[in-house]
């Protein structure tokens, strides 16, 4: 049996005397696109913060691939191959597009620093590499033309886009991604459903917070409902529409139950 990419046990978070995320338990299967839905103030975000360990869990353990994340840093456990972004847009300033891209890849380099410095042909191929990957990805997401542009030029829904193509630069083994599709109109949504969709058939895992419930019932392979810090429901997009808690908890669904 294939050990599970994510793996949450009984986990509850509180601040002071409220609990913001109530013993939840949850598994994301490997090579699965997941959405994490919710209304506002269910805890979509605070569940990201614990398992990348911004904040840490009142109680629970937590798994990547079977090693617990409970102990380890933030930055640890993004090496492990755990890359997430966040809901507002965090582009580089005074840096372009493609660099930006490129910014996610530092972590495939092979090449030394004095390899890089002496511009080495080993060290100008790996360039040449990375830089075909980035544009490849601009490409899919339609932002070649933009590829030079200052990043904090670029609207808000663009630099969205920009996030998650540089997290990709990273070769994730899981993704998590909040509110990829905030700010971006309906080509870009498309667009962002074309990279998800390429993102999942490659075997990276991704778990997608999101409110554009159009998106995410057309590309999720499992949706997962959060109310008030609690896991009400858990299910294909089809047994979600029809779901009478989550009709109840998620009134502002933007698409009516089948």
């Amino acid at each position: 049996m294939s050990v599970a990419a994510l793996k949450v046990v009984k986990v509850t978070k509180k601040f002071g005397g409220l609990a913001a995320i109530s013993d939840i338990s949850l598994e994301v299967p490997e090579g699965s696109l997941t959405a994490l839905i919710g209304p506002n103030g269910a805890g979509k975000t605070t569940l990201f913060n614990l398992i990348t360990n911004l904040f840490p869990s009142t109680s629970g353990e937590m798994y990547f691939c079977g090693t617990s994340l409970n102990r380890l840093s933030p930055r640890k456990i993004a090496g492990l191959g755990l890359i997430r972004t966040f809901q507002t847009a965090r582009v580089f300033p005074g840096m372009t597009v493609v660099e930006n891209v490129l910014a996610g890849g530092h972590n495939q380099v092979r090449r030394n620093a004095l390899q890089q410095m002496l511009w080495l042909p080993s060290a100008r191929r790996e360039e040449r590499e990375l830089t075909a990957k980035a544009d490849a990805f601009l490409d899919l997401v339609g932002l070649s033309r933009f590829r030079r542009y200052a990043a904090t030029d670029l609207p808000m829904g663009a630099q969205k886009l920009v996030e998650v193509i540089r997290a990709l630069m990273t070769r994730p083994r899981m993704l998590l991604l909040d509110e990829p599709a905030a700010g971006l109109n309906d080509s870009e949504t498309a667009e962002l459903a074309l990279l998800l969709r390429a993102v999942r058939n490659s075997g990276v895992t991704v778990m997608v917070v999101e409110h554009n419930m159009s998106l995410v019932m057309g590309i999720a392979d499992q949706v997962m409902v959060l109310d008030a810090g609690i896991l009400v429901a858990s299910g294909s997009p089809k047994e979600i529409r029809q779901d009478v808690r989550v009709i109840e908890a998620y009134v502002g669904l933007q698409e009516a139950p089948a």
